[in-house]
């Protein structure tokens, strides 16, 4: 993951290695297993649950693709192919936006609002199971201050 130092560039410290690669494996590790476990027990992928909330959370359930797009972890063409199986499942529904021809709005559905109830408490037990329990809360709060310091707009 770390490129070797060069003359031109030299690499990381050990530190800064560790911190890096530390966070990238924790990332990958957590992410996997939290989208098999919800796989298993919901039949919902995470990108898929990732999507339920953004539009559980927005007003009127409901946000512009362009929108969703930018607030979720995936390629605009992966958000369509999802927000088509979502909406090929009755989750949610694509609408027209009213003053943009061109636009769609994604809409969160009273199904897909109970499917993302049911799949909230198993998502959440995750997180804190693989993630937060292995911190103490001086270490969270330590953890959601540098995420602030690295995305100031969250």
């Amino acid at each position: 993951m770390i490129a070797p130092a060069t003359t031109d560039a030299p690499g990381l410290s050990e530190a800064e290695a560790e911190a890096w690669e530390g966070f990238l494996r924790v990332h990958a590790r957590v992410v996997r297993e939290l989208d098999a476990e919800l796989s298993a027990e919901q039949g919902l992928s995470l990108s898929a649950y990732d999507v339920l909330v953004r539009l559980g959370e927005a007003p009127g359930r409901r946000l512009r693709m362009s929108e969703l797009a930018d607030s979720v972890l995936l390629t605009p063409s992966g958000l369509t192919r999802l927000v088509d199986r979502l909406c090929r499942e009755g989750l949610v529904e694509r609408r027209r936006c009213p003053s943009d021809g061109r636009g769609a709005f994604a809409v969160l559905t009273a199904k897909g609002a109970a499917r993302l109830e049911a799949a909230r408490e198993a998502h959440l037990d995750g997180v804190r199971r693989l993630f937060l329990s292995r911190v103490s809360a001086a270490d969270q709060r330590h953890l959601a201050d540098c995420w602030r310091r690295l995305l100031p707009d969250w």
